[in-house]
């Protein structure tokens, strides 16, 4: 075992406990107390793994606890509480000596303080060699060539204190300062100690001249910024005590021959979520587990890995999405008290507003009577008005491409599938991109608004919506394809070429969607870039002659306005191209052109892709840009979307993984935004309302599995109101059917000898 940390030394444990003849031995280059924090979290899943595996371990644990249940928010001020959340914490030293006392006993070999060899020299003479050795493994370094790692730096700087009393809670403080927004994380780990984590970030951190200051004068500062919490009393620095900033890492493989990697050395999530120690005794089970289990070695190192991958993944995905909350803290301060303590506790996404509701009922009641939901009405279903439009609820049925039409024209499947939809509840249905001309069709079964006929076809099923469905409203898409025209049916092979009769294909620049295989577009010149112009003009006036509430300007997922966007598919030398007002001028010119001839009462709203997810594409900071400059010529709303801009991107999917985007833009320039991407509960929509990050949001695959999503979400939370009416026809199936019983009745008698009495 390569490193003495929690993880190590609970591996080496569990191994010896397992089989006594087995020789196991740890190294650890630093001293047996030596330690970068003070506290560790466990949660009651993990505490639970322990008892079973090893209840010596437990037993010699569980008196050390330190038990809350309580979060604190302190912001500007205010103390904000919330209970029912379950913490366990003992102090890092005492956990370690406990670990060490129990593989001295099993008689693992512990050896301190000595220089550690390397995994390549103890592969050549053992069995197994597990690299514990933290964020900073050596091990991991030494052969990066086969485990790929990637370690990710953060934005904010962090250090690790200590109090000399116990906070009731645990806390977070948010101090916002001359320099820029600083926060405290804090907690008890026995009855007269806590942990204390400063965070902010760097661009604060130097601000306030941290980098100039020795660690004794960091401390003293920090104890004064956050005086209050403290109650006037100092911190304390430990040995590795020092300014950092977090890394994430990530590991392709976790294995090589008989070396495996275990806790921080195979992956790191950040500390806002308590994870790390968790992890890595989980990991040790994990691989204990699997080690008595399989046959074989790989066999068993590759189970561990399958095992844990999953569950790691899920974590640093919630870890990212806390991480990334306190790195945009200052876009949230200026929340009201109770959203910004709600926002902070379901930052993750793990604790939601139904979880939360289930922790602490008066808390989350309190909260949604301050976004302003009537007594017994869930979030998703207060209305949001944009213009002279009025949304009853908050759901979007999300523009789907369905590859259906015929010469562009919407037909019988258009009508069903919008009409169920429509029927099914959601506050707005948007119809699939529509395109503006044939040329800008994706495939043969686009639809499009170019002709009468079509503007016919759509208003038979505006009209069918506005009379079967009153209070639904329903907007059009206004796209072109650009360079990703001309393929076939989504089924029949995605972005690929059409084998015969293509069409033409036009973008910002002469670059291929598939280089090698997509047709090489025409880059636009003046003239054309004013026909098209005009193109959409005349497509908006049919949209409005056919009826819809709203339109949405598509410039998103690499279509012909993404790619005047992207500096990945603009490369354009003359005004059109070179910096971001450059790239915004023809998407700009084309929504002021929309603009102009969409009826004045109706909103309008812009789809972008916030990120391209690839290198030296649109930034976050770009898409805040790109938001400002079409709500300030007039959108309504912002849809955010993010990718499908070129190829070779890397998105980073998990649940609700673009709403982070639509948050950024919607804290930091105030206007209402969409949010769309996996976002697949109503659970997750009240959350993000709740949150203030989003204003709607917009699902897709939902609405495809349940055209009714909405009003069985509406069913499911007990809500019977104006903002989900089933339809007269339907009503009869409005609550849950009945299905037979599965719980058998229990026993109530044991029949045994005649009674006396």
């Amino acid at each position: 075992m390569i490193g003495g940390g929690p993880g190590g030394l609970y591996a080496a444990a569990l191994l010896k406990r397992l089989d006594p003849a087995r020789e196991v031995t740890v190294h650890e280059r630093n001293a047996p107390d030596d330690t970068f924090g003070f506290g560790v979290v466990l949660s009651d899943e993990t505490l639970g793994g322990i008892e079973h595996a090893d209840p010596e371990v437990y037993r010699a644990l569980a008196g050390e606890f330190v038990r809350w249940d309580a979060i604190d928010v302190v912001h500007r001020g205010r103390t904000l509480t919330s209970q029912g959340h379950g913490f366990a914490a003992l102090g890092r030293r005492r956990l370690l000596a406990v670990l060490q006392a129990r593989c001295a006993e099993l008689g693992v070999r512990l050896r301190f303080r000595t220089d550690v060899p390397s995994a390549a020299e103890l592969a050549a003479t053992h069995d197994l060699v597990i690299a514990a050795d933290g964020a900073g493994s050596r091990t991991r370094e030494a052969h990066a060539a086969i485990l790929g790692p990637t370690l990710t730096r953060h934005r904010c700087r962090y250090i690790w204190l200590a109090a000399d009393f116990a906070f009731d809670a645990f806390r977070f403080e948010i101090a916002e300062t001359e320099h820029g927004v600083m926060q405290l994380h804090g907690y008890p780990f026995s009855p007269d100690a806590s942990t204390v984590i400063v965070e902010m970030r760097e661009e604060v951190w130097y601000a306030a001249g941290f980098d100039e200051m020795a660690t004794e004068e960091s401390v003293a500062r920090c104890a004064k910024v956050f005086s209050d919490a403290l109650h006037g009393r100092p911190l304390t620095a430990g040995p590795s005590s020092a300014w950092t900033a977090f890394r994430t890492v990530v590991n392709e493989r976790w294995s090589h021959g008989n070396l495996v990697l275990l806790g921080d050395a195979a992956h790191t999530a950040h500390f806002s979520i308590g994870s790390g120690t968790k992890l890595a005794v989980e990991d040790a089970l994990a691989l204990a587990a699997c080690i008595r289990e399989q046959p074989t070695l790989p066999e068993a190192l590759a189970a561990y890995e399958a095992e844990r991958r999953p569950v790691v993944a899920s974590t640093q995905r919630a870890a990212a999405a806390s991480l990334r909350w306190f790195e945009e803290l200052a876009g949230y301060v200026d929340q009201p008290p109770r959203q910004f303590a709600f926002n902070l506790l379901t930052r993750s996404r793990r604790v939601t507003h139904g979880n939360l509701r289930l922790r602490d009922e008066q808390f989350t009641t309190a909260v949604e009577r301050d976004f302003g939901c009537p007594p017994g009405t869930p979030p998703m279903f207060t209305p949001f008005r944009l213009r002279e439009l009025t949304l009853r609820n908050r759901v979007v049925v999300s523009p789907m491409d369905m590859y259906s039409a015929t010469d562009g024209l919407p037909g019988d499947f258009h009508l069903v599938h919008l009409g169920a939809r429509a029927l099914g509840g959601a506050g707005l249905v948007m119809t699939e991109m529509v395109c503006v001309s044939p040329e800008g069709r994706i495939t043969p079964g686009c639809a499009g608004l170019w002709n009468p006929a079509q503007t016919a076809g759509w208003q038979r099923i505006t009209d069918f919506v506005h009379r079967q469905s009153p209070g639904t409203a329903i907007g059009v898409q206004l796209g072109h394809s650009g360079r990703k025209g001309s393929t076939r049916l989504m089924w029949e092979g995605i972005d690929q070429p059409l084998p015969y009769g293509n069409w033409p294909l036009v973008a910002a620049s002469p670059l291929p969607y598939l280089p090698g295989t997509s047709q090489v577009p025409s880059a636009l010149h003046r003239a054309a870039l004013t026909d098209l112009r005009e193109q959409f003009a005349a497509a908006a006036r049919r949209a409005a002659r056919a009826g819809f509430d709203l339109l949405e300007l598509h410039a998103a997922h690499g279509y012909l306005l993404s790619g005047f966007l992207s500096p990945l598919t603009n490369r354009r030398t003359d005004a059109y191209g070179g910096d971001l007002t450059g790239r915004l001028r023809f998407p700009l010119e084309v929504f002021d052109a929309v603009r102009q001839v969409w009826p004045a009462e109706r909103p309008m709203t812009v789809r972008i892709s916030a990120t391209d997810w690839a290198p030296g594409g649109t930034t976050a900071e770009d898409a805040v840009e790109i938001a400002r400059a079409f709500t300030a010529h007039g959108a309504d709303a912002i849809d955010v979307s993010t990718g499908q801009v070129v190829p070779d991107e890397r998105p980073e999917f998990g649940r609700s993984y673009q709403t982070p985007y639509a948050d950024r833009i919607r804290n930091t320039l105030g206007v209402p935004v969409i949010a769309v991407g996996a976002i697949s509960s109503w659970d997750d929509v009240n959350s993000l309302l709740l949150a203030g990050r989003v204003d709607l949001c917009a699902l897709a695959r939902p609405h495809l599995y349940d055209p009714h999503w909405t009003l069985h979400a509406a069913a499911e939370q007990g809500y019977q109101g104006g903002a989900a009416p089933w339809p007269v026809p339907y009503r009869a199936g409005s609550r849950t059917p009945p299905t037979g019983r599965t719980d058998a009745p229990r026993p109530r008698l044991t029949l045994g000898p005649p009674s006396t009495v």
